[in-house]
């Protein structure tokens, strides 16, 4: 029929180099939640699980996507404490002031405080360490961006 909607007029969000979607920035769950479903292959589910986990340590947890990246914060601290994004065989996750956890995530950066962990499509991790991270994250104040 002319002019109606349907599935088919949906646009699959682009995938940037690395395989990270490109999702327009926006606060709250749905933006997260757009990025997450375009995320490729094994990494929707590991985005899935990665965002279930963050909820669940805190109910109350801010979202928002900015710069084609997910970030999370707490509702009684300011900025941000966590992100994530694609690449092509890992999910990296930046703890904005991972410097303050223990123990800290595994790999450092070039930005102070900030420390990484990439998850693999064959790594095995467990839940509870992510959400030990989160709550001690957020009990720090973010970083604003």
């Amino acid at each position: 029929m002319p002019g109606k909607a349907d599935d088919t007029d949906q646009k699959t969000p682009k995938l940037l180099s690395g395989g990270n979607p490109q999702i327009p920035k926006g606060d709250g769950d749905a933006p997260v939640q757009a990025y997450i479903a375009a995320m490729p292959g094994w990494k929707s589910a590991t985005g899935r699980r990665i965002d279930a986990i963050i909820s669940q340590a805190l109910p109350d947890v801010r979202k928002a996507v900015k710069w084609n990246t997910p970030f999370y914060g707490a509702a009684d601290q300011p900025g941000w404490f966590l992100s994530f994004h694609c690449f092509d065989r890992y999910i990296k996750l930046g703890f904005l002031t991972g410097t303050s956890l223990d123990p800290e995530p595994p790999i450092s950066s070039k930005v102070p405080n900030v420390r990484y962990w990439h998850l693999h499509e064959a790594d095995e991790w467990e839940d509870a360490q992510l959400a030990d991270w989160v709550l001690q994250a957020s009990r720090i104040p973010g970083q604003k961006l």
